[in-house]
């Protein structure tokens, strides 16, 4: 119901895209009493207070964190290990804390060793995203009918999880648990690889001579234009994300490059049938996507979308 405070507190660290879309929603539905808003620059903190998604803003981690209930990780997740090492003294007993970011195991063992006793860690991954990054990209629908992973370990308070869960719910999201390992392999195949792959075919077309590579931009086809919106995303984030979940993108990686060859093999050898063969499974794959309701992202006002 509208108006429930879910938390007294709302510390952000970090308010681009995710963190500004979903303070939205805490202020539309007001779930928090107050919120205040972490960030390095003052034009991004001052940003926050002209749109109103703040009643306060900080550089200062620990004096965000102070007597927040409840605190979220939205910056990149290279940086976690330094912002818990930051909070961990400021953090009040029974305060939890959580993160939005797409990789989860090193995430885990980066924040959970700087949190005192009586402080839970509730990870969670909301798989919802634009190119956009910035408190200006955010929208209050980002997250309606997408899915919300937690991957709290074992052990984790479960009034806790589900405070945690209660709030994605009233973005409109669905909620899985998962193990943390398990999610990172399958954000590997499903995003990571993906967005790999599109900043590889970009990186590539921007490398060709210059009469060509202007003949790839001026006759784009829907193909190569979903291409350069992934690979629009914001590099830092990514950056981290690759690094972090090396090992379960270095497996898919080398699952890729082996089905490459397959498909090189068939095109040289004239195999029509095993091509065919595989486009139709693959042709089967998106009817499922369709049919589970993931075949079209949040859109923002006025934008394109793009998972994360």
């Amino acid at each position: 119901m509208a108006g429930d405070i879910l938390f007294n507190k709302i510390a952000f660290i970090g308010i681009g895209l995710i963190g500004s879309s979903l303070a939205r929603v805490i202020r539309r539905d007001g779930l928090a009493g107050s919120i205040v808003a972490c960030a390095r620059t003052e034009q991004t903190r001052q940003t926050a207070l002209d749109l109103d998604l703040a009643d306060s803003a900080t550089g200062d981690v620990a004096e965000a964190v102070n007597d927040a209930d409840l605190i979220v990780l939205c910056t990149p997740i290279g940086a976690y290990g330094a912002i818990a090492k930051q909070m961990s003294a400021a953090l009040k007993p029974g305060a939890i804390v959580t993160d939005v970011g797409s990789v989860k195991r090193s995430v885990i063992e980066a924040v959970t060793p700087h949190l005192p006793p009586g402080v839970h860690f509730v990870p969670s991954h909301p798989i919802a995203g634009t190119e956009n990054s910035g408190p200006e990209a955010g929208f209050d629908s980002l997250f309606e009918d997408r899915w919300l992973v937690l991957t709290p370990e074992p052990g984790t308070d479960e009034v806790a999880v589900e405070q945690v869960a209660e709030l994605w719910r009233r973005t409109g999201s669905k909620i899985e648990r998962m193990d943390p390992d398990h999610h990172d392999q399958v954000l590997a195949i499903t995003s990571h690889v993906p967005h790999l792959i599109a900043y590889t075919i970009v990186g590539t077309a921007t490398d060709l001579e210059d009469r060509l590579k202007s003949e790839v931009v001026k006759f784009a086809a829907s193909g190569f234009r979903d291409f350069t919106r992934i690979a629009a995303s914001d590099p830092v984030m990514w950056r981290d994300i690759f690094l972090n979940n090396k090992d379960a993108v270095l497996e898919m990686l080398g699952r890729l490059t082996e089905d490459l060859s397959g498909l090189q093999r068939a095109i040289r050898d004239g195999d029509g049938d095993g091509l065919e063969a595989l486009f139709a499974r693959t042709r089967e794959i998106r009817r499922s996507v369709i049919e589970a309701g993931q075949h079209i992202p949040p859109t923002p006002p006025g934008g394109d979308a793009s998972d994360d």
